[in-house]
């Protein structure tokens, strides 16, 4: 990796520390990238090349004063165009918002352009960051940089293919079905979904722009090429919205463990209601084989919960109204219709979503208790583990499908036709319980696309599946960059 683009954030940012190289060099070697390697991959939509050379010329200026802008000083980023970003146009993916300029940053993004990070673009996403692929009518398909024909993952799809293949230094995503993880797993690098509820939302479309609401569920969260950078922005990320910090202040955890071979690991790489693809598996065992030459005890048969099933049921409970945002008044009361004329609560998958839809108040309040004797569980399993290693999909990255509603689609698994709603399933296990969960590269399989797990641990110590992520790809796996780039 000779090219400083294909560096680590860290380094990146070490190297601007001690002038090796400056801000706007460094931006502009994103720009040259982008301008050579970005038409085929469609990662990058939208770009701010006069803002972003003011702001690295600026970050230059202040460090020839010996200023320091922050952690993130002078570092070039693209950001999810969910994402809300002063003066520069931000779509969501959808033809209603094609113009759509914000006078205000998202918290997330203000507080990276307050660390010093220099915002050059905007990268692709699915329509209001619906779906687990990366295509939109405003600007199309983003492909994969390791097989075109293949998909990139979503809804961060353009932010991970901006990381993978050296566009961007860093990226910030956005989660609720698997929307780091997924694409990060799709592309081989890092994704980390934070602990719900400690990284500010505000900005996020959806809702409508200028939403002070925080949906359920959700979350925003930093993409890189190591486990370290994940560690670096969280810590830019994490903390308060500012009416909050009135009255409390976020200090998380270190750590579990301070060595590999001291963590209690615990491992679900298959299972009956979702089942995984061998090749998705294969690399699973091979790095339950590494941590055991490393001397790391790994339980295979422990379980957080005992019904993956059932999980799956309550969070589509829990996902499908929040995702249901933007049907019209008639489309709620078709959906309603369906309900009064179905009555088992596990029907098909459109009866089950026009029930989770018409869901009333009082009927959410048992899913949410339901998910928080869940969630007991998971915290009853974590005092006996630090961490558990799981699937992020079932699959490799699936070839480009289009076609169909999102209800509608399949996929195959081990050969066989299974539903398209199973590539949620294992991230929607995590996102459910609103644990944090590092998405780590764990090699590539039999067909030459990166495999990622997914690393999950206890609520509120985001440190410790990080840390295990960055320990793990010192015995298999790691960020490698994609042919051609």
């Amino acid at each position: 990796m000779t090219d400083l683009a294909l560096r680590p954030a860290v380094e990146l940012v070490a190297m601007l520390q001690r002038g090796d190289v400056s801000a706007r060099a460094l931006l502009d070697h994103y720009l040259a990238r982008v301008e050579r390697l970005n038409p085929p991959l469609n990662a990058v939509v939208t770009l701010d090349v006069v803002g972003a050379r003011k702001a690295a010329d600026a970050a230059d200026a202040a460090r020839k004063r010996g200023l320091s802008l922050g952690p993130l000083h002078g570092l070039p980023m693209t950001i999810k165009d969910t994402l809300e970003t002063t003066g520069v146009r931000t779509t969501a993916g959808t033809p209603m918002l094609a113009q759509h300029v914000p006078s205000e940053d998202a918290t997330v993004v203000a507080r990276v352009r307050a660390a010093g990070a220099v915002i050059f673009g905007k990268t692709n996403t699915p329509p209001f960051a619906g779906d687990v692929q990366t295509f939109n009518p405003v600007f199309g398909v983003t492909n994969n940089p390791w097989n075109a024909g293949r998909t990139c993952g979503g809804s961060s799809g353009g932010s991970a293919v901006a990381v993978a293949a050296g566009l961007a230094a860093a990226e910030i995503g956005s989660d609720i079905g698997g929307s780091i993880r997924t694409p990060a797993h799709c592309c081989g690098i890092y994704g980390h979904k934070p602990t719900h509820g400690i990284v500010p939302a505000r900005g996020h479309i959806p809702g409508p722009p200028g939403s002070l609401g925080e949906y359920d569920l959700g979350v925003m969260g930093p993409l890189g090429r190591s486990a370290e950078d994940l560690d670096l922005l969280l810590g830019v990320l994490a903390g308060p919205d500012s009416a909050d910090a009135t009255a409390w202040k976020l200090q998380l955890p270190p750590p579990r463990r301070t060595s590999l071979r001291d963590y209690r690991v615990a491992v679900w790489l298959d299972d009956p209601f979702a089942p995984v693809d061998a090749e998705v598996q294969a690399r699973g065992a091979a790095m339950v084989e590494a941590l055991r030459k490393a001397g790391v005890a790994v339980d295979e048969q422990a379980r957080p919960v005992r019904d993956l099933g059932a999980v799956h049921r309550c969070y589509e409970k829990l996902l499908w109204p929040i995702l249901s945002g933007g049907m019209t008044p008639e489309d709620v009361e078709e959906m309603a219709s369906v309900t009064a004329t179905t009555t088992q609560d596990d029907a098909n998958l459109f009866d089950r979503f026009c029930r989770a839809v018409t869901l009333r108040a009082r009927d959410w309040i048992g899913v949410d208790e339901e998910r928080q004797q869940l969630r007991r569980q998971w915290a009853d399993f974590f005092t006996r583990f630090d961490v558990l290693v799981c699937p992020i999909w079932p699959v490799p990255a699936i070839p480009h499908l289009h076609e169909d509603t999102i209800l509608a689609r399949t996929i195959s698994v081990n050969g066989a036709e299974r539903s398209y709603i199973e590539l949620i399933v294992w991230a929607g296990l995590v996102t459910m319980a609103l644990l944090p969960a590092t998405s780590a590269p764990v090699g590539a399989g039999p067909s030459g696309l990166p495999i990622g797990l997914q690393i999950v641990g206890p609520y509120l110590e985001d440190r410790t599946t990080i840390d295990f992520a960055r320990r793990l790809g010192e015995v298999i796996g790691g960020y490698v960059p994609p042919p051609g780039v």
